[in-house]
């Protein structure tokens, strides 16, 4: 058995490398992992081999070299490269795996084999997620080495990209597997694939919306509230020195004018107030909505975050995120919830709260489902 699935494995990779793609791909890594390398910090600001770009933030004395080469991996070398191009590459590379194996010539040598259906269909797909796993793990270790001898810290969280990005690429690579099924088409299924993708992205970009607008209405909500004690507090001591002004005193008319017009501005106050607890409400409802929608997809972006999750605390993110933005926020709540600072930065926690068990197990599941439907079409097609 293990010489036939052995067999298999070397098979797909020779379609691979007579392709070329594994190498091209290979040397694509390799130059973005020279381009981390290039990168640097000093006390002055960020080099690029002999460049000098001068920042007040981003220079030594504020940002460990650790740190520096951290944040850049997870600003850039995870959403851009790992979600996305090294992705979309990856596809390219592997779309064909499928569609290639159901293709008349092929087949019939395939089934001819003493193996079944069901191994040779699962041993065919896991060669295009092997495929993966020699890329991101080659990304890895090159970044691995530029971190330590760059940034003076051995980060070993880092190879935790090679499973996180492996089991990502998973859901979409049983959806292309599904199309390869479905079509006999490697163009056709990486096209739906990527519109699938896509699609899932848009709801992942919704989600995240609707949660940054429920955070920025709930620190509007706090700060009117905030806002209704200390008026309240105010007219209170207004009325008091109401009370003790004589009503013949030249200052009585003023003061009476003065209560009324607090008294305006905390109804006016408790009236917006209101108005934005029922905002709450509603954005909380739809948050939930959204979430429950979204149990049954796959969680491309919350898994690939989870690396980010994992590379840098809290503390440390919310830390450069704030003094980056170096925006202070005052009591105005008529500052818009999307573009709140405040609000960005508690969406971001609250995405970064989402347990493994739903963002992982969940796409597990709906990968399971089409990976399976896959191999039913597999088994009982009459090729």
């Amino acid at each position: 058995m293990l010489v036939q699935t052995w067999a298999l494995i070397l098979a797909a990779y020779r379609e691979l490398n007579a392709k070329k793609l594994f190498w091209i791909t290979m040397g694509i890594n390799l130059l973005v992992v020279l381009l981390y390398a290039a990168l640097g910090i000093n006390d002055e600001g960020v080099t690029l081999l002999h460049w000098q770009f001068s920042d007040e933030f981003f220079n030594a004395e504020n940002v460990p070299p650790d740190l520096f080469y951290r944040f850049q991996f997870v600003s850039w070398g995870i959403p851009f490269w790992l979600s996305w191009i090294a992705t979309i590459l990856a596809l390219v590379s592997t779309a064909g795996i499928v569609p290639d194996l159901v293709k008349g010539g092929v087949i019939e040598t395939m089934l001819s084999k003493p193996i079944s259906r069901t191994r040779l269909f699962l041993t065919r797909y896991s060669t295009g997620l092997i495929f993966v796993l020699l890329q991101v793990g080659v990304f890895s270790v090159g970044c691995f080495l530029v971190m330590g001898i760059r940034g003076g810290a051995w980060e070993p969280r880092l190879f935790l990209a090679i499973p996180i990005v492996l089991v990502f690429f998973s859901y979409l690579y049983a959806i292309c597997a599904l199309f390869g099924m479905l079509t006999r088409s490697t163009i056709t299924s990486l096209l739906l694939t990527i519109l699938v993708w896509f699609m899932l992205f848009l709801t992942n970009a919704a989600d995240g919306l609707i949660i940054q607008q429920r955070e920025g209405v709930a620190v509007q909500v706090e700060r009117l509230e905030e806002q209704e004690a200390n008026r309240a507090q105010v007219l209170t001591m207004t009325e008091q020195n109401l009370e003790n002004t004589e009503p013949d005193s030249p200052m009585h008319g003023q003061m009476v004018r003065n209560v009324e017009n607090r008294r305006l501005g905390l109804e006016d106050t408790r009236e917006r107030l209101e108005a934005r607890r029922a905002s709450l409400e509603m954005w909380k409802k739809w948050t939930s909505a959204v979430g429950y929608a979204r149990t049954v997809l796959p969680k491309t972006s919350e898994t690939i975050g989870l690396l980010e999750r994992y590379l840098m605390s809290r503390e440390e993110l919310g830390r450069l995120m704030a003094d980056r933005t170096g925006i202070e926020i005052n009591d105005d709540d008529d500052i818009p919830a999307m573009a709140d600072p405040e609000a960005v930065r508690r969406a971001e926690l609250a995405m970064r709260d989402r347990s493994v068990a739903w963002i992982v197990g969940t796409s597990l599941l709906f990968e399971v489902f089409v990976l399976g439907i896959a191999t039913l079409l597999f088994m009982r097609r009459d090729f």
